[in-house]
């Protein structure tokens, strides 16, 4: 296990190598590294990021110093303290990982699916075969970045796999699902991407004002349902005079159970 610096109040833990030989196995020693590190309450970390094969550590140098940091070391110090709760083993206890299962409603409909003709001309099947293959596979979260609440999904058939364009686009719209070379996303927000753009969801990815803003979180599973036109309107409106859990409440369709891997 590699322990970095990662600027001047950040660190990085690399877990694995690399990823693909054993993507579940990874990702589940990446979460219990978290858990373990969250559980610890090491003094001056303020957060902590899972992603892929690492964990990003970030700290207030302030808290450090209060708990006892020496000035001109403090990265050292924090680093002792993550290798003393790893060395009990806690990185390898995955049994107790929870991840939840998200089922993603999906349009398919030309208008909102562009490059989906394409994708199919690429692999060589037909649209909707692929449409049937890629809402036939359980895809899992390996990281949440380039835009807020922007999932990584791994778990993309391989027959799928397609390049990203050669000139991406200025603007995509909010919800729209992408494939990406090996990987498959969410746009959470309106942003630029040279992802191909398949389909989109009604499902509100990334909101502000709730305490944990982004709907996907690494670690989850998630599937994908094809829904008609009427019904992807359907979703995007509220209802009203129903007092809901505050995640679910704005998503419209979100379907969450969790199970332990």
């Amino acid at each position: 296990m590699e322990i970095t610096p990662l600027g001047d109040s950040a660190l990085l833990i690399r877990v694995a190598q690399n990823l693909e030989d054993a993507p579940e196995e990874t990702l589940n020693r990446v979460l219990a590294t978290k858990r373990a590190l969250e559980a610890a309450k090491i003094p001056g970390i303020v957060e902590l990021a899972p992603a892929y094969t690492t964990v990003a550590i970030f700290y207030d140098p302030a808290g450090a110093l209060n708990a006892g940091a020496p000035a001109e070391n403090i990265f050292r110090w924090i680093e002792e303290r993550i290798r003393g709760v790893l060395a009990e083993g806690n990185e390898t206890q995955t049994d107790r990982i929870e991840t939840r299962i998200v089922e993603v409603p999906v349009c398919y409909e030309n208008e909102f699916a562009p490059d989906l003709e394409d994708v199919a001309r690429r692999v060589g099947i037909h649209w909707k075969e692929v449409v049937d293959l890629y809402c036939g596979a359980e895809y899992r979260v390996h990281c949440v970045g380039f835009t807020p609440g922007f999932p990584f999904l791994g778990g993309l058939p391989q027959e799928l796999a397609t390049p990203r364009r050669e000139t991406p686009r200025k603007e995509i719209p909010a919800g729209s699902v992408a494939i990406g070379g090996k990987q498959t996303g969410i746009y959470p927000i309106k942003s630029p991407g040279g992802w191909n753009l398949i389909g989109r969801t009604p499902l509100r990815l990334f909101d502000p004002q709730e305490n944990a803003p982004a709907l996907l979180r690494a670690g989850d599973r998630v599937r994908f349902r094809a829904i008609s036109r009427e019904e992807f309107e359907r979703s995007t409106i509220e209802p009203t005079g129903v007092e809901r859990d505050g995640r679910a409440a704005r998503r419209g369709e979100l379907s969450g159970e969790s199970e332990s891997t």
